[in-house]
């Protein structure tokens, strides 16, 4: 006749080896890390595209006011090209392509102003692209740019980055903007629509 213990010792030891037993191990401690390791792969990616993008909105402003400071005047055919060309800045990221100016995802404004001599107020003497400036309105700026009866060209450039995996980041989109000013090159100012004069004189209102 078996002793009743007997079943009991195998019992325990089976106990024991389950408890020792580490061959699965591995694979349940992947399955509680992979989600976070996802999560921080995929957050990377995104970050670092964002901040990439960012950049090249940095250069999307600086080349719109660049380009229009060049010219003595600027036709609404030149700033188009202008628009479409700082566009291609943007690639490889997606934006569309501007009609006539940039809308929806991307989207840019040109802007002169003019730095009232007694006030150092800086007025909008015309704007043009995606939100234009009301004429003769005022804008802050830098007070290292608040040179009375001088102009600036001030550029506004914005991109909507969505990311791809959306729950890592915001779902709705970063909205990343900067801004640029830049001194007229050929002349006091810049003139728009062309003036038709030989020698005009810049407005100042």
């Amino acid at each position: 006749m078996k002793s009743i213990s007997d079943p009991l010792s195998r019992a325990r030891c089976h106990a024991i080896h389950l408890l020792r037993d580490r061959s699965g191990l591995a694979a349940v401690e992947f399955a509680f890390i992979l989600p976070l390791m996802l999560v921080m792969f995929f957050g990377t990616v995104e970050f670092s595209s964002g901040i990439a993008i960012d950049r090249k909105v940095t250069l999307l402003a600086r080349a719109l006011s660049d380009m229009t400071s060049q010219n003595v005047s600027v036709s609404d055919l030149q700033l188009d090209s202008f628009f479409n060309a700082a566009v291609d800045i943007l690639e490889p990221y997606p934006a569309p392509l501007p009609n006539p100016y940039p809308s929806g995802q991307v989207s840019g404004t040109i802007t002169e102003l003019y730095v009232d001599p007694s006030t150092l107020a800086a007025r909008v003497q015309w704007s043009v692209g995606t939100a234009p400036l009301a004429v003769h309105s005022t804008v802050t700026i830098p007070s290292a740019l608040q040179v009375g009866g001088t102009y600036l060209i001030f550029s506004q450039a914005s991109y909507l980055y969505v990311p791809t995996i959306g729950y890592v980041m915001a779902p709705a989109g970063v909205n990343l903007s900067d801004v640029a000013y830049t001194r007229p090159r050929q002349s006091l100012c810049v003139f728009y629509p062309p003036s038709t004069q030989t020698n005009p004189p810049c407005p100042t209102l």
